[in-house]
């Protein structure tokens, strides 16, 4: 049986720690690769002559393609292990997210995050469930919740470099992509000395004996119910965490249509203070999610962002937008911090490959039109109406599909049990 619980002070083994490390390095550098687009897309807009609305579809571009890879590279890791499909992934979204910083226009710098796009949709599903099948059952709170903010620290990385690259050093938008292939190096080279997972190889070896197959188990109808459940609740996390951090820098930095006419300076460091929040919340609330169960938490904190939301969106001056942007982001991202454990808990072992990564990434594509949506809303009617009529709904909305849900908080992973009780929890 893996995944068992131990003492919460005792310290991970190497493998662990090694897996965890690439897992939350390999999600910073998806993270830090396709903000780089969101906080920079105004300045390749205005060298390739698109409009705003335009280049706000390579984000869109990006998340539809990321269900692509999940489906290639989870099915991949559920057949043949999880460590040779992630080494794979690593090195095909660090050449492609290099190779952006020679894109010679809009039409191939597209091409480009869509083939980005099935890298990123590869690396958080087989990262995570690598990561939590490692991890003791009764950690996986804290873990998930660091894990999860590798993209806010994705985040805040694009933002100090952007700080650096463009207001510091005076260099154009293409430095930054050049630049990121470095850590995502360092994110594989870490993975090659990650084991393959126990539990994997234990599962495989129990449906060769069964003769049982991913399909039979896919096809299971409380399974198939599972996850177009997930698919839901993901559209709806996803869209509360797009909402609250695409349009956002532009909304700081634009003269017009109610934005905050903040300088580039001003803007970066509030981008930073947020994301900050939003690594404190992911941290903080994962691992409350020990103690007062997945749902719970994630309820609490989508219910405290209602309130925020004015103060994120209207609020008069930039002390107090910071103020607004730092505790919106501590709770929307720690709703997000619960999701890496609860999504892989919620997945049998014999698809957990493919079945935690698809339904996040189908959920991301569902929500991929949210930008080009407030962009066109914040034109005609302001910025500060585009941002509250996405986030409000979507809060409720997350709110109500996740205590609509159920959870298997601290299930064991491995073994006849864990996939008897992980797939019986098809709730």
């Amino acid at each position: 049986m893996f995944g068992r619980s131990g003492s919460p002070h005792t310290p991970l083994t190497a493998d662990q720690r090694n897996s965890f490390v690439a897992a939350l390095l390999g999600w910073t550098m998806d993270a830090f690769d396709y903000f780089i687009v969101v906080l920079v897309y105004a300045d390749i807009a205005k060298e390739f002559h698109v409009s705003l609305t335009t280049m706000a579809f390579l984000t869109t571009a990006t998340l539809i393609m990321r269900p692509v890879g999940a489906i290639i590279f989870g099915l991949w890791a559920d057949r043949h292990g999880r460590r040779i499909p992630l080494l794979v992934d690593v090195s095909f979204y660090s050449v492609v997210g290099f190779l952006c910083a020679f894109s010679p226009n809009f039409t191939v710098l597209l091409v480009l995050r869509l083939l980005y796009g099935i890298g990123m949709g590869g690396e958080w599903g087989l990262g995570a469930a690598l990561a939590m099948e490692k991890i003791p059952a009764n950690r996986r709170g804290f873990f998930s919740g660091v894990l999860q903010q590798g993209y806010s620290l994705g985040y805040l990385l694009a933002s100090l470099a952007s700080l650096v690259v463009l207001s510091w050093w005076n260099l154009g938008w293409r430095w930054l992509f050049a630049l990121s292939v470095l850590p995502a190096l360092l994110s594989l080279l870490i993975r090659t000395r990650v084991k393959e997972s126990e539990v994997w190889e234990e599962t495989r070896e129990r449906m060769r004996v069964t003769q049982s197959s991913l399909r039979d188990v896919f096809l299971n109808p409380a399974v198939l119910r599972r996850f177009v459940y997930l698919i839901l609740l993901m559209t709806a996390f996803n869209w509360m965490s797009h909402g609250t951090q695409d349009l956002y820098p532009t909304f700081l930095k634009a003269h017009d249509n109610g934005g905050a006419a903040l300088s580039e300076t001003t803007a970066t460091w509030i981008a930073v203070l947020y994301t900050v929040g939003a690594t404190i919340g992911g941290v903080v609330f994962g691992s409350l999610s020990e103690r007062f169960g997945r749902r719970y938490t994630i309820v609490f904190c989508a219910v405290l962002g209602l309130p925020i939301a004015p103060l994120f969106a209207l609020a008069p001056t930039a002390g107090w937008l910071a103020l607004g942007a730092f505790l919106m982001q501590v709770v929307v991202q720690g709703a997000w911090g619960v999701i890496p454990a609860h999504l892989t808990e919620m997945s049998p072992d014999t698809i957990r490959g493919f079945y935690p990564g698809v339904t996040y990434q189908l959920g991301n594509c569902l929500a991929a039109f949210n930008l080009p949506i407030q962009q066109s809303l914040a034109a005609s009617h302001g910025y500060p109406f585009a941002l509250l009529w996405t986030i409000v709904p979507v809060l409720v909305a997350v709110s109500l599909l996740t205590l609509l849900g159920k959870e298997a908080k601290g299930i064991e992973f491995g073994g006849r049990l864990g996939t008897s009780r992980t797939e019986a929890t098809a709730r």
